[in-house]
């Protein structure tokens, strides 16, 4: 079980995981990519699959969250996700603020890397 103190001191939570899911499911939507055309997302666990993950001092030695999302056709195949943090988003997690609008533009999948076949997610905010 997650400690409250971590969960309650972080930038990654429910509100910027749901966000995340949107997000990604209207990238999908919007890219030329015929291995992922229909994809949506269903969902981004906030829970990572290492509770240490969310310390402040992990995320900055490691720069990168790993956690689950559920993406596909019909939105419910398990992919493992990795969140990796740029500069930016990494500054704003060390100081406990939101992360939403480091989550790069819908426009481009430059900031996404997909594998359906291992069913791998890698996501780089800004």
């Amino acid at each position: 079980m997650l400690d409250k103190t971590v969960t309650n001191n972080t930038s990654f939570n429910e509100e910027f995981c749901t966000r995340l899911e949107y997000h990604l499911g209207e990238t999908f939507e919007k890219s030329g990519r015929q291995d992922i055309k229909g994809f949506w997302c269903d969902g981004v666990s906030w829970t990572p699959i290492l509770e240490n993950q969310l310390e402040k001092k992990n995320v900055n030695n490691t720069r990168k969250i790993v956690t689950e999302a559920w993406i596909g056709k019909d939105g419910q195949s398990d992919y493992e996700m990795t969140i990796h943090f740029g500069k930016y988003s990494l500054r704003r997690y060390a100081r406990g603020n939101e992360l939403i609008d480091c989550i790069p533009s819908i426009e481009t999948m430059d900031w996404i890397e997909i594998d359906p076949v291992k069913r791998t997610i890698v996501v780089k905010l800004k």
